[in-house]
């Protein structure tokens, strides 16, 4: 599900290499503070919240920036959803020299607005789960093949040296993964995460380093548009029997691409179910829900996303989860993209909780009173 990678290293080199020209001032959105207490402002918060630099426009960095300045006034934490660099790891770059192009800067730039810092490795196609990265169907090359999963454990090791995170997601949506690609893919997935675990361990203990991957929940309860029509809860028992090193759980969640037409009727167990007995604290890693309908697809509104915010910080509660991130702050501007734009896109383009010009949607207000509350962690 994730989709805006393509962009994140853009704004990264931005951060660092130069500072914006003056341009027209972005609308005035002021900081979080507290508000009269309603269901989204009472009592404290258990979860961090946060979100990852996506540029609004494509190359436009200085607006990434403005973008950034806004959402990280409003934030405990950010996020960095990473692909493997494949075409640089192949083509003989290091791994520290693919990080100190699009990582480093982006690690300082957070850790200079004192926030946590999370990260998720994406070793498959973010844009379609059953197939491989795109750079590496472009070098017909695999993850199955034992030289491409040294690469990762290689790249892992390195980032986990120069980023140093706070929680690290060693792979993403993995039961869509094993839904969707084929078997020996998925094996791969298993394989490589475990030896990178592995490796992991000999310096950082779980408590030093948590480690995770994240599951899509609408697959877990059987609700993803993929499928023809509902299946039963599927759970994430196989997951944590393949990826038995996570000591958190990292879910993604696009509630409404999974045939729910109004956030209320979302179940307040919808993350609970999941986890099921065990301890492993829960962490929403992307997720959101979109402003506009997308014909065939889905309804919305700018108020349906407003109700889903308040609506998650209640899941959210009875999960007494440790984490949430959106991926994007703002929305995007499709019209900037470089052609041919992947038409899936589309479905995720007005995720943010402020438009392509930085302006506030009803949503961003409901954020700013949940983030008021006082976080126990």
């Amino acid at each position: 599900m994730r989709c805006f990678r393509l962009l994140i290293g853009i704004a990264a080199a931005g951060l660092s290499a130069c500072a914006p020209a003056k341009r027209e001032a972005a609308p005035r959105i002021p900081d979080a503070t507290p508000r009269a207490a309603d269901a989204t402002s009472r009592g404290d918060r258990s979860y961090f919240m946060g979100f990852s630099i996506v540029p609004p426009r494509f190359n436009d960095v200085a607006l990434a920036i403005r973008s950034a300045e806004i959402w990280t006034r409003r934030s405990d934490a950010a996020i960095m959803h990473l692909d493997v660099p494949w075409a640089m790891l192949l083509a003989g770059s290091s791994p520290a020299d693919a990080l100190r192009k699009d990582g480093v800067d982006l690690e300082h730039y957070y850790r200079s607005k004192h926030l946590r810092l999370v990260v998720t490795i994406d070793v498959t196609n973010g844009l379609a789960r059953d197939k491989e990265a795109e750079a590496l169907v472009a070098a017909h090359r695999s993850i199955t093949e034992p030289a491409v999963q040294q690469l990762y454990r290689s790249y892992v090791r390195t980032l986990v040296e120069m980023l140093h995170p706070d929680y690290l997601g060693l792979a993403a949506e993995t039961n869509l993964i094993r839904l969707a690609a084929p078997r020996p893919i998925y094996s791969a997935v298993v394989r490589m995460t475990n030896d990178a675990a592995s490796e992991i361990r000999r310096s950082h203990s779980a408590a030093t380093l948590p480690l995770y991957v994240s599951v899509q929940v609408e697959t877990a309860w059987g609700r993803l548009g993929v499928f023809a029509e509902p299946r039963p809860f599927a759970g994430i028992d196989q997951d944590v029997r393949d990826f038995p090193f996570i000591n958190v759980l990292g879910l993604s969640s696009y509630p409404y691409l999974g045939g729910f037409k109004n956030p209320d009727d979302i179940p307040l167990d919808y993350y609970t179910r999941l986890r099921g007995t065990r301890t492993l604290p829960l962490m929403v890693v992307e997720g959101g829900w979109a402003t506009m309908s997308v014909g065939g697809v889905f309804s919305t509104s700018t108020e349906m996303q407003a109700q889903y915010i308040a609506r998650q910080s209640r899941l959210l509660d009875e999960a007494k989860a440790i984490g949430v991130f959106q991926l994007s702050f703002t929305d995007l501007d499709l019209r900037t993209w470089r052609k041919p734009v992947p038409g899936i896109l589309v479905m995720f383009m007005t995720l943010g909780l402020v438009d392509a010009a930085l302006n506030p949607k009803p949503a961003l207000d409901v954020w700013d009173r949940i983030f008021a509350r006082h976080l126990t962690r």
